[in-house]
């Protein structure tokens, strides 16, 4: 077996993603964290781009952003994470690929320096929400983006979903109730144990930390991380 290292900042979102198919493929790796205001000259020697997450396989090839690291480990790790079929297959890379997208229209609100900036952050999240549900909704009652089957797609949305609820949690937005579907999906990955890095007060406590640091608009309204397990 192939021996991996997996470069990121505690809080990263998208190393969380290629952190979540480790998992859920059962494949152990050393999870490497760095500062991001303090990169090492190693992990900038091995990063084209000087971004995380990068990821280090036997100590000699490494690899970097999120989808063709997770892609790689798809096509060389049991069990296969991607649809069978071709087209559903294409399917799904190709909601993959509005996740950078989905993630600035529903975490947005976090970088807003001021109340007006966050109102129009907020403003985003519809949109965004209700594209997800139309596509859920072919789905019926089963848990996952696929169906019953895990896939790429829920680990590539499981990271933004979650900071959703740690946001919502720190200034009430009330969005996600008004999407059966999306819901019922965003807490089926908040139940999976792969989605967790963290034990997830320990990460919430860490996100405001760091939203605090950031101070933003919604730093004002970060309480100790004690609101986090309620």
């Amino acid at each position: 077996m192939a021996k991996y290292m997996l470069v990121s900042f505690k809080t990263c979102p998208w190393v969380q993603r290629s952190a979540i198919i480790l998992r859920e493929k059962n494949t152990p790796f050393e999870f490497r964290h760095i500062e991001a205001d303090n990169r090492p000259d190693w992990f900038l020697a091995i990063s084209p781009h000087k971004k995380v997450p990068v990821i280090r396989i036997d100590e000699k090839d490494t690899l970097f952003e999120s989808n063709a690291i997770n892609e790689y480990l798809d096509e060389t790790v049991e069990p296969r994470l991607h649809p069978a079929d071709p087209l559903q297959r294409a399917v799904n890379r190709a909601w993959t690929d509005y996740v950078p997208t989905f993630a600035s229209s529903v975490t947005g609100c976090a970088y807003a320096a001021t109340e007006e900036a966050y109102k129009a952050a907020i403003a985003k999240i519809p949109e965004a929400f209700g594209r997800l549900e139309k596509a859920l909704e072919t789905q019926g009652s089963d848990p996952f983006f696929n169906g019953k089957t895990y896939s790429l797609v829920d680990a590539a949305y499981a990271p933004f979903l979650q900071r959703y609820f740690f946001l919502d949690r720190i200034k009430r937005i009330g969005e996600i109730e008004k999407y059966p579907r999306l819901n019922a999906w965003a807490k089926a990955l908040m139940a999976r144990p792969s989605t967790h890095s963290f034990p997830e007060p320990e990460f919430e406590a860490m996100y405001r930390a760091g939203l605090q640091k950031r101070g933003s608009y919604l730093s004002q309204f970060v309480e100790p991380a004690r609101a986090a397990a309620e």
